[in-house]
């Protein structure tokens, strides 16, 4: 693979990772979220808002390190990528969450787009696994949950389809 082939693949994964194109960002996810929801679950749901971002920010985090440092240890699966179920968040612990991921999205794309970095190769402390994948699978992990996100809030009336602004129709 010539360097602008790997150049415009590390553009695309960081593209991803924000969320832009066909992606929902988490920006507009929670664009004008209302704080009394904050700890709401959607009905037939077993989580609530903050615990979907939460658990959105433990598994960004973890993807990143465990591709960044092979000393990095995961929490334990699952219960340590979801917060308790009865525990709960203010203003300001939703406000840090969100920030969490914003600041850790940027490490990781930081981390990616490092001129030196080979996306593709193997990566000995991953059983063989890519940068490139870790990174396809924090994008689709993120989607996925920001989909559920904003179902949540449709279902309970509180989305409004200007909130999509970014997505490509």
């Amino acid at each position: 693979m010539n360097s602008d082939d790997l150049t415009q693949a590390k553009e695309l994964l960081a593209h991803g990772l924000r969320g832009e194109g066909a992606h929902l960002s988490l920006e507009a996810a929670v664009a004008e979220f209302p704080e009394e929801l904050i700890n709401t679950a959607p009905p037939n749901v077993p989580y609530t808002f903050w615990h979907q971002l939460e658990h959105i920010r433990t598994a960004q985090e973890d993807l990143w390190r465990y591709a960044a440092d092979p000393e990095h240890v995961s929490p334990p699966w699952p219960d340590g990528y979801w917060p308790a179920a009865g525990e709960r968040a203010d203003r300001n612990a939703w406000e840090k969450t969100v920030q969490a991921i914003l600041r850790d999205r940027e490490s990781f794309i930081a981390f990616i787009t490092e001129p030196q970095r080979d996306i593709f190769a193997p990566v000995a402390h991953m059983d063989g696994g890519s940068v490139f994948r870790t990174a396809l699978l924090a994008i689709d992990h993120t989607a996925y949950h920001l989909g559920e996100f904003v179902m949540g809030r449709q279902m309970l009336g509180h989305w409004r389809s200007e909130l999509r602004s970014n997505v490509n129709e």
